[in-house]
């Protein structure tokens, strides 16, 4: 089972504000769990979400000059 993490833990892991994971979690774009009313968050849905968001570089096309 994954270690369950607080917002503040999974806002630092991110690099942002503790806003960008509780909007996630409102809009219900990560997995969550709640412990009573306070909420976790598995460091995997951390680790798949970064995966699914992830952008990978695209290679330059040459222009041909005409």
């Amino acid at each position: 089972m994954d270690r369950l993490l607080t917002v503040d833990q999974v806002a630092e892991l991110l690099g942002t504000t503790v806003r960008f994971p509780r909007r996630l979690i409102e809009e219900r774009r990560i997995e969550y769990v709640k412990v009573g009313r306070h909420v976790r968050i598995p460091e995997g849905a951390v680790a798949a979400f970064i995966e699914a968001n992830t952008v990978a570089p695209t290679s330059r096309r040459l222009r041909s000059v005409a």
